[in-house]
């Protein structure tokens, strides 16, 4: 029988973040198979989905005479600026096909508000706005978190450190992420979790921890 108390929170598995996408992951689709063979140990499956309007703020063609991957300051602080991706509606916006979506229980849509990015499951940037995923796992009575998918160094990270903040066990599954890469981000992201009590395990090693 697949585990209580415990979530398997699945982060973008979308097709511009992977392989031919608008802002690919590098070997993102590798995450693929490692989470199908986890997601039927879990009875709570949460998927989370990047679900931008066109005119999201953080997309650098809305800027004037900015380009991918440059910083602005916005109110909630600084925003990297991306190529369009997960533009609502869009293929780029779908769940890569590969992905094993028939135990999933909630999908949480996040970046929908074109004047705020969100890269957490739990909280928009602003790290006030809720998704009311924290909500959804307390009624559950889920106690400890497991996460994996893209990116390592964004919106994995983002999501880890709110799990803590919420107050769950976190672990990353550290052979079903992939991170973007900008210079040393995810070495630092890597560093960021770690220091902040989030445990990183291989998926071979979840099914004796969950003792199903």
């Amino acid at each position: 029988m697949p585990a209580s108390n415990y979530a398997l929170l699945i982060i973008d598995v979308q097709n511009d973040f992977c392989s031919g996408g608008a802002l690919a992951v590098p070997d993102g689709d590798k995450v693929i198979e490692p989470i199908n063979k986890l997601s039927s140990m879990f009875e709570c499956v949460v998927q989370t989905q990047d679900w931008h309007p066109k005119n999201h703020v953080s997309f650098a063609s809305n800027q004037s005479q900015k380009k991918p991957y440059d910083l602005i300051t916005l109110d909630y602080g600084v925003q990297v600026l991306w190529p369009n991706h997960c533009v609502q509606g869009t293929e780029g916006a779908d769940f890569h096909p590969g992905l094993e979506t028939s135990n999933t229980s909630i999908v949480i849509r996040k970046g929908f508000r074109s004047e705020i990015d969100s890269y957490s499951a739990f909280y928009e940037n602003d790290q006030s706005t809720s998704t009311g995923l924290k909500g959804y796992l307390n009624e559950l009575n889920i106690k400890t978190v497991f996460i994996a998918g893209l990116a390592t160094d964004f919106c994995v990270k983002w999501t880890a450190l709110d799990a803590i903040k919420c107050g769950f066990e976190t672990y990353v599954v550290s052979d079903a992420i992939r991170g973007i890469a900008i210079d040393d981000s995810v070495a630092l992201a890597e560093n960021e979790m770690t220091d902040a009590s989030v445990e990183f395990i291989d998926s071979s090693m979840i099914k004796s921890l969950l003792r199903i």
